[in-house]
């Protein structure tokens, strides 16, 4: 509980703040559904205006993506964070929600209000704040069993003869192909082990543009996820590689020359290597271990919710 106090010079008007996390997920990117929870949780605790802030997009009944609705009548409002962008959200929303508390304040507001996104970029916006809200650079962390795995097969791909023939015969353009199926691998095989593929409820326009708009949310999260852990397991297998390993001494093993910056060509094809052995350590962690490293909390419960309904 906190006391919000105006600027000097403007009318004296003290607000008690009181800050509430909890659950509030399901069915709340429907506007009205959202607007009507709230007002129930500020009938139940005596409060006179409420404010929900919540990292589920939102959508009007025209599909508009939507940074607020506003009920002045019933003295509440819901605020999407995605909307904000996903950069200096924190200060993006304090401002929005000041300005929540200002425009309910005005005796002449309409009795409700929408406030759009703008048409064209709306909805790459809403996009880029739910991928940040899923916070991808912790993907590797959450899946520890995967990346056990992962370093695993890099430290053994990295001494083995064969390994060495085989990155030294791959062109670079083989070697990019040998990235991308492997990260594509691993996006795969994590959503469908861990089942994160979203469908629609129903077979509504809405529901089918939620289910795309989740669906390509989940597919950019892995994505950056598995090229960040990608990024570093060529870093630590490079490191690796540069302490063990001779290229002297492998040129001798295989009749070749080898130099040093053949060790930076093998490191790509152990990484690419090393990557689908940690799509097979996925398989050792939980749905729900898989679901928390790849979601926000609230699309965590919201997901969650979703499959105990649905059972």
């Amino acid at each position: 509980m906190t006391d919000l106090v105006p600027p000097a010079g403007a009318d004296v008007q003290v607000w008690d703040i009181e800050i509430m996390s909890e659950p509030f997920t399901l069915g709340s990117e429907d506007v009205d559904v959202a607007l009507a929870r709230l007002r129930a949780h500020a009938e139940q605790r005596a409060w006179d205006l409420v404010i929900g802030v919540t990292e589920l997009p939102l959508r009007d009944v025209d599909g508009r993506y939507l940074l607020a609705a506003i009920d002045p009548r019933r003295q509440s409002a819901v605020l999407s964070l995605p909307a904000l962008g996903g950069f200096r959200v924190g200060t993006r929303a304090r401002h929005a929600v000041r300005g929540l508390v200002s425009g309910m304040a005005e005796p002449m507001m309409p009795e409700e209000q929408r406030l759009p996104l703008p048409g064209v970029s709306a909805r790459g916006r809403v996009l880029l704040g739910m991928v940040l809200a899923n916070r991808p650079w912790l993907l590797a962390a959450g899946l520890k069993s995967a990346l056990v795995a992962a370093l695993a097969t890099g430290a053994v791909a990295t001494i083995e003869p064969t390994v060495w023939l085989l990155a030294a015969s791959l062109s670079g353009w083989r070697l990019a192909v040998a990235t991308i199926v492997s990260i594509a691998i691993v996006i795969t095989w994590i959503v469908i082990d861990g089942e994160l593929w979203d469908r629609p409820e129903d077979d509504s326009a809405q529901a089918r543009e939620r289910s795309r708009l989740y669906n390509t949310s989940t597919l950019l999260t892995l994505t950056v996820g598995v090229v960040i852990c990608y990024f570093g397991l060529y870093v630590v297998n490079l490191a690796w590689a540069l302490f063990v390993l001779d290229p002297a001494v492998m040129g001798d093993s295989l009749g070749a020359s080898f130099g040093y910056g053949d060790l930076f060509v093998l490191t790509w094809f152990v990484a690419s290597v090393a990557t689908i052995g940690g799509a097979l350590g996925t398989g050792l962690e939980s749905d729900d271990a898989i679901r928390a490293a790849a979601y926000s909390k609230r699309e965590e419960d919201r997901r969650a919710r979703l499959a105990g309904d649905s059972t």
